[in-house]
């Protein structure tokens, strides 16, 4: 090969290498800057009712004769309906949970003197699709003991209603896209902050929906509440740009 061919290969030689530092320099930093991301949080909450409450009432009689506490049992029952019925709830709306018959002297572990023999529970289940009208009975819970039906918590029945909230997926898209804007309205404010701006989204994960009583406070249960918040977090990553 001449002198004069080598030049212009050698020429060639250089500037390729040259051009393909740029690209790798070039993509190099491409690289960094798509690895720029800030993530954030987005939060939406809705105040919601109770659409339904369940309500278990108990009540139980003793007496040394079976039959004379059954008799008081089927008296508090009938009470309890009427009470029910006169605070605006149906007979179709309440079922009989169980009834229950102890008798003491079958205890093996039972020691000291007994009143009475035979302990007998019922409960009547209340499910309505009403709550507002089952709490304002519940408030009016007085009226029984007055009425003579003595009521009892035990057996694992909680006192008073359980308030549940079965509509989430009528709200959840709305949510979801609210959720998705205060996260959006977070990072532009980072990216004004750090003189960028908001790029694509690299990652999105919704968080768990949770239902929460609205007055939040030590002891408050969310079922024994009838007004609710309902709150999602979702998480979002998004890419920064100059």
């Amino acid at each position: 090969m001449s002198e004069t061919s080598r030049v212009p290969a050698a020429l060639l030689l250089g500037i390729g290498l040259a051009l393909a530092g740029w690209f790798v320099g070039h993509g190099f930093e491409e690289g960094r800057r798509s690895d720029r991301v800030v993530t954030v949080k987005g939060v939406a909450e809705r105040e919601v009712d109770a659409d339904i409450a369940l309500w278990p009432i108990r009540f139980v009689s003793t007496d040394d004769d079976l039959a004379r506490a059954e008799t008081r049992i089927q008296a508090s029952q009938a009470a309890t309906r009427a009470f029910l019925l006169r605070h605006g709830i149906d007979s179709s709306a309440v079922e009989v949970n169980g009834l229950e018959v102890t008798d003491v002297y079958a205890n093996p572990y039972q020691s000291g003197a007994v009143r009475s023999r035979y302990i007998v529970s019922e409960a009547l289940m209340v499910r309505s699709d009403a709550p507002r009208t089952i709490q304002k009975a519940s408030e009016a819970e007085g009226e029984l003991v007055e009425a003579g039906v003595v009521l009892s918590a035990s057996g694992g029945s909680r006192n008073g209603p359980t308030y549940l909230f079965t509509r989430l997926n009528d709200i959840k898209p709305a949510m979801i896209a609210e959720a998705t804007a205060s996260a959006r309205a977070a990072a532009e404010q980072f990216a004004h902050d750090s003189g960028s701006r908001v790029g694509g989204i690299r990652t999105a994960s919704q968080g768990t929906f949770v239902i929460l009583p609205r007055a939040q406070a030590p002891g408050i249960e969310e079922e024994s509440e009838f007004h609710k918040t309902v709150r999602v977090v979702t998480t979002v990553e998004y890419y920064l740009r100059d």
